[in-house]
Order: C-alpha cells, then structure tokens, then sequence
C-alpha cells in the first residue's frame, strides 16, 4: 500500500492528513505533491482555512528540507 489517504472535509481531518503525510516514509517532493493536491482541492470546494493547513504545512516542510541539507 503504497498511498497516503487524504481527508480535508474540516479543519481537523486535514490537520490529521498533514501528520500523515509527514510522518510517511516519502520524500520531500512527493510530500509536497500530497499537501499540493489537497490545497487545490480545497481552493476549488472553497475551504478557505483547510487551504492555510495545507500551506503552512508546506511552508514549515520546506524550511526543514533547507535545515536538514546544509
């Protein structure tokens, strides 16, 4: 099983997502790919604060990604 299950409905199922996709074994790029796509699709259903999720989140995994390469 190779997916991570995204649920973005509220607020709080896709906080749960972006734990789920962190703690994924993935690589930073396929993790960007996962938060990608659950903000595009919440832009378009119009959840506003389910898209600030996502974007922090992404926000916050690339200045890990810069920390761990220097």
């Amino acid at each position: 099983k190779d997916t991570v299950p995204i649920k973005f409905g509220t607020v709080k199922e896709a906080e749960a997502t972006v734990k789920r996709v962190r703690r994924s074994g993935k690589s930073f790029a396929r993790k960007i790919q996962i938060l990608t796509v659950m903000e595009q699709r919440a832009k378009v259903m119009g959840k506003k604060a389910v898209v600030e999720v996502a974007r922090k989140a992404k926000e916050r995994l690339r200045k890990e990604n810069a920390l761990s390469s220097k």
